[in-house]
Formats: C-alpha cells, structure tokens, sequence
C-alpha cells in the first residue's frame, strides 16, 4: 500500500518550491510578491493578452489581478493599453523596464528548479514532467463537469 498518495506528495511539493522561490525572490531583493513575479513571468510569454484572459490563465479572480497590475504598473514594469478590438477592454504588456527583472526572476526560478531536482536522472525529471502535463490535461478537460 502506497504511504505517500501521490496527489498529497504533489501538493507538498508544490507549497515547498513556493516557499523556497518567494524566499529566493525576497532575497533578491526585487521587491514582488510570488504572484506579482508569475504575473510577470507569465505576460513576458504571452505579451498583450487582455486583463481578463490573463486573470484566466494565472487562476486568479480578475480583481485579484487588478491588484497585482496595479502594483506592476507603479512599478513600471507593465503597462495596460486600450485594446483596439474593443475599446473596454485592456492588454497587458511589459515596459522596457521588466526585461532585466524577469530574467532575474528566471534565473530564481531556474535555481530553485534545479535545487528540487538535484539528484534526480534527467531522463526521470523528463518522464515525471511529461506524467504532470497529462494529469493537467485529463484535469482541465474534466472541468466541464464540475460547473
């Protein structure tokens, strides 16, 4: 019998590389939260998305995200702009001034990343993220039945 259900070690693991980067972020001394460096991480990827699509894609309410973008945008490390499709809506997208912060937050990431995988045979690592990715699929193609 399995000790360790895989879904509680998965959680576990998650809230530890959580902690271990917003430790390494505050040590960094960029001054970001973890959400506030996702939300960077994320629209330096898929630039110009609008407000609401990045609310939905970063799992957060959308006045949540307006609290991140608030603080980003003082910041000046993004920038909201008038989407040209529909005049209500805004896309987001980073200033000049976040290319150097999100590779600091990269390199974090990386350096948390391999801490957690130290260890571990690369083609495992490879195999274990590969499983993760399609338990994500089979999960989000269920969520149709949970609205």
């Amino acid at each position: 019998m399995m000790e360790d259900p895989l879904g509680l070690v998965l959680v576990d693991v998650a809230r530890l590389l959580r902690r271990r980067f917003e430790k390494a972020l505050e040590n960094a001394g960029l001054g970001l939260t973890v959400a506030e460096a996702r939300t960077l991480a994320f629209v330096s990827r898929r630039p110009g998305l609008r407000q609401s699509t990045l609310a939905d894609e970063l799992s957060v309410e959308p006045m949540t995200l307006v609290g991140f973008l608030d603080r980003l945008e003082a910041a000046t490390l993004v920038e909201r702009i008038q989407d040209p499709a529909d005049r209500r809506a805004k896309l987001i997208r980073l200033t000049p001034n976040a290319a150097g912060v999100v590779r600091r937050i990269r390199t974090i990431g990386k350096s948390v990343r391999e801490d957690a995988e130290r260890g571990i045979d690369p083609d495992v690592a490879e195999t274990m993220r590969l499983a993760l990715l399609k338990m994500q699929d089979n999960l989000l193609s269920r969520d149709d039945l949970l609205a």
